[in-house]
């Protein structure tokens, strides 16, 4: 079957040959500007790779696709490899397409188009397969994991090509201090990536996604992803709320023990001033709330919430002060002598600023006649201080006539 084979390539190759050696004498001078054309193609393991060959100018030339083996595929439109996976996709005398189906990195490698013109032209055109990475695998997680504990995950994936790229996300934000680590397959050609996140846990991280993400141009923009939902067990948190900020005598009282954890903490535990509730008629416990019936002055005390798991144990403290009813409506209402005594203050202010305005102008009018008198002081006799009054009303009048 072999020799067969090998037979039937060498006559499609002989008898192309022949053929261009016949023609020769008519065709060396148009076949110096006939070139085969070629482009280099990139697919998907597993997918289909199509190898285009053309030719501008071709007076009749015939074209041929070989393997990186240099075995012919198609010598024109005629088969010479019998591989099921190889089919014809258009042949004439400018163009020669064939197509390799369900492609294996073993396919990678030059295919070369030959033109049989003389001498004989070839383009080269190169497969790359891309190796997709298998779904990655998170590991180094045991459940449960203590508040405080550090927690070190590996994600790991195999059959990539090139290497994969391996991404941590927390909360879809991503986290960037990771080790990386890439290894090369037994084949030779895909590689095995792997990466490792370490972090301390702490409350807040119970029910959070940790999300390991596989990027790879094989993939198509749509990355593999493998998903952790953390479990943290931790102590419980308590805090004491009551139904209202002024307790007041004879009404009632509900006090909420709010408590979190991991375990849910068991039910819990309600004393006061150190010791039992003193009356468990009025004083009800209901789950978590501790509802008093009737306040009275007996009622003060430091009430304390305890809540327990299997990590631990926390509690709160509430301080119980019972008011007089008839005290805070007092409080409440408004004070007479306040308001009182801030109507006195702005009175008594106005009152000094009327004075001290009135004696303000007052003086500013007598400095005012002083100046005007002053020549009459200084003359001799009445004559001339009328006479000097005259002049400096006559003053005033031209002072007056020289402004305006």
């Amino acid at each position: 079957m072999i020799w067969k084979r090998s037979a039937v390539l060498r006559f499609y190759s002989v008898c192309g040959l022949l053929l261009q050696a016949a023609a020769s004498k008519n065709k060396v001078k148009g076949s110096q500007g006939q070139f085969p054309l070629t482009q280099n193609v990139t697919v998907v393991e597993g997918g289909t790779a199509i190898l285009t060959c053309r030719v501008d100018q071709n007076d009749n030339t015939s074209l041929q696709w070989s393997n990186p083996a240099q075995q012919t595929l198609y010598f024109d439109d005629k088969k010479a490899l019998r591989d099921n996976r190889i089919e014809l996709v258009r042949a004439s005398w400018h163009e020669l397409s064939i197509s390799v189906s369900d492609v294996s990195l073993s396919d990678e490698g030059q295919y070369t188009c030959s033109l049989f013109t003389m001498p004989v032209k070839t383009s080269k055109a190169y497969l790359t397969v891309l190796g997709v990475p298998e779904k990655p695998q998170i590991s180094g997680f045991s459940s449960p994991v203590m508040e405080g504990d550090l927690m070190q995950l590996t994600c790991k994936t195999s059959g990539s090509k090139p290497a994969a790229d391996i991404r941590w996300f927390k909360n879809d934000k991503e986290i960037k201090d990771v080790k990386y680590l890439k290894e090369e397959d037994a084949n030779h050609k895909t590689f095995t990536v792997s990466s490792t996140l370490d972090f301390r846990v702490d409350r807040s991280d119970d029910g959070v996604a940790v999300i390991c993400r596989v990027d790879h141009e094989s993939l198509n923009a749509t990355p593999q992803v493998a998903m952790q939902v953390l479990e943290i067990h931790y102590t419980p948190s308590v805090k004491i709320i009551p139904s209202t900020p002024f307790p007041q005598e004879g009404q009632p009282l509900i006090l909420t023990c709010e408590s979190k954890g991991k375990p849910l903490p068991e039910p819990v535990l309600w004393t006061k001033d150190g010791g039992e509730l003193p009356d468990p008629d009025r004083m009800v416990v209901s789950g978590r709330e501790l509802n008093i019936l009737f306040l009275n002055k007996t009622d003060n005390g430091t009430y304390r919430c305890e809540a327990t798991n299997t990590i631990g144990q926390s509690s709160a403290e509430y301080v119980l002060i019972v008011h007089d009813p008839n005290a805070l409506a007092g409080q409440t209402g408004p004070d007479h002598a306040l308001i009182g005594g801030i109507v006195a203050v702005v009175v008594f202010v106005t009152l000094c600023s009327i004075f001290l305005l009135g004696r303000y102008l007052a003086r500013h009018k007598g400095t005012y006649l002083t100046n005007e008198a002053k020549g009459a002081e200084d003359a001799p006799d009445a004559d001339t201080a009328i006479i000097n009054a005259e002049g400096s009303q006559v003053n005033a009048e031209e002072k007056k006539e020289y402004f305006i």
